[in-house]
């Protein structure tokens, strides 16, 4: 852009021989220069706001890692006791200091054993020792200890590898993964970065890649901001990319197409193919889906557009205001709650998802959908709801013209049908609201359900 001073402006006011659209043409750059230069002032005195709203209180801190100290040093004791070789190291957020504040901590502490033959049993059997834990189940059981109301410690147990392709799970390169952060992540202020990018997804809902999220990993986010070197312009990059972003962070791959080619094609399905600096064959984003990618780009438009420290809170949805206004529009708001059998976290939430993804599709058929929103927290239930119109009718497929059997079955369950090419149709009234068809849904569907790990069904 070009730099222009009130002064140069003024000169050519003054001067005869400069045009009318040449001024035109200074003023508005100068104008523009202006604008710009204010909002990036803006923007900048709003992100330093957001740091010190996300910055965990120091007091936090200290209770978390004494309580942290303790436990490390009753694992120490646990694992020499029962002469299992396995070595202790703390990863995520924490080691890597780029945790943001949250209602609830979790620290992942990893237990690296130099085979994966038997280790979460290995692991149960030292934590049997120190407290009361639960088992989660995954690819690999690992284990959760609630130390307080608002702090919890999942251990892991891991493969310790040479070679990231001896891994036998995405846990055992966790090692890898701190590692490279704290070798390449220096400086307070990309870690400072880091923590506003994550504050903003996860006050977006884009912070996870819990398959009931499928947004930006934690790891994911640290990599971007370090490629890109800062919010801004990791926010701006991403809302300017036109085809599938390919980012490759250490040069493992000569160019674009050779990493097409060479990575599995199940992990190229992602809006963005971000390398993992330390296995060249993973996409470190490969869980981050296009629906969640284009929600995110929208929330960074909205940001650069009218920016606010709001944009980094976590939006509690208004329930009441949402019914509030379905009665306004004369629309129909239910509230429903389902309940899983399966293990909370991933497991239930992503089962929970599916359904309610079903559900909406169910709905559709008879009703346009105005609203709707779907909200788990790693219980073994999710609660969503629909705010809905009637369609007032409804067409209803028959079987194609030649099926004479068929036909016959079709127009004795509806009286009036119609032939559109080679298929037979009718158009049905609707004379049911939402709740008397969620009623009658779960009658017909109790099978369904259940094949889809769904327990219960109910309307708040």
């Amino acid at each position: 852009m070009l730099s222009l001073t009130l002064d140069s402006i003024l000169t050519n006011l003054i001067n005869p021989r400069a045009s009318a659209s040449a001024i035109l043409s200074q003023r508005l750059i100068y104008i523009t220069q202006k604008f710009l230069n204010v909002m990036v002032k803006k923007i900048d005195v709003i992100l330093n706001q957001v740091l010190e709203k996300i910055k965990p209180p120091e007091e936090d801190l200290k209770i978390i890692n004494n309580s942290l100290k303790d436990f490390l040093k009753k694992l120490e004791a646990g694992l020499k006791k029962h002469r299992i070789n396995a070595e202790v190291f703390v990863g995520g957020s924490f080691a890597k200091n780029t945790v943001i504040k949250k209602d609830n901590y979790d620290v992942d502490v990893f237990l690296r054993f130099p085979d994966d033959k038997n280790i979460s049993e290995q692991t149960a059997k030292v934590l049997k020792g120190i407290d009361k834990f639960s088992v989660m189940h995954g690819s690999r059981d690992y284990f959760q200890l609630k130390i307080s109301p608002d702090f919890f410690i999942e251990v892991v147990p891991v493969k310790k590898v040479k070679n990231p392709k001896e891994s036998e799970n995405i846990t055992d390169l966790s090692y890898s993964h701190v590692n490279y952060i704290k070798k390449k992540l220096k400086s307070k202020k990309i870690l400072d970065e880091i923590r506003i990018a994550k504050a903003f997804c996860y006050a977006n809902n884009c912070y996870g890649a819990e398959s009931y999220i499928q947004g930006f990993s934690g790891y994911g986010l640290e990599l971007l901001i370090y490629y890109y070197g800062s919010f801004l312009k990791f926010i701006k990059a991403m809302m300017n990319a036109k085809d599938k972003l390919v980012i490759d962070i250490e040069k493992k791959f000569r160019n674009k197409q050779e990493i097409l080619m060479n990575i599995n094609s199940s992990k190229l399905q992602s809006p963005i193919v971000l390398i993992d600096p330390t296995y060249k064959q993973r996409n470190a984003l490969a869980a981050l889906s296009h629906e969640t990618f284009e929600k995110f780009r929208g929330d960074c438009r909205k940001f650069l557009k009218t920016p606010s420290v709001k944009f980094f809170e976590v939006k509690k949805t208004d329930l009441e205001k949402i019914k509030q206004d379905a009665k306004k529009n004369k629309s129909e708001f239910i509230l429903l709650e389902a309940k899983t059998d399966k293990q909370e976290g991933d497991v239930a939430g992503s089962k929970l998802l599916k359904f309610y993804r079903h559900l909406e599709s169910e709905i559709s058929r008879f009703f346009d959908i105005k609203n709707k929103g779907f909200d788990y927290e790693k219980e073994k239930s999710a609660r969503f709801f629909f705010v809905v119109k009637s369609k007032k009718e409804t067409l209803c497929n028959g079987p194609s013209t030649n099926d004479k059997k068929n036909i016959a079955a079709f127009k004795k369950r509806h009286k009036h049908t119609f032939i559109r090419g080679k298929k037979i149709f009718s158009k049905e009234k609707i004379n049911f609201n939402l709740k008397e068809f969620i009623d009658k849904w779960k009658l017909k569907n109790n099978g369904k359900m259940k094949d889809m790990s769904v327990e219960e069904l109910k309307i708040i």
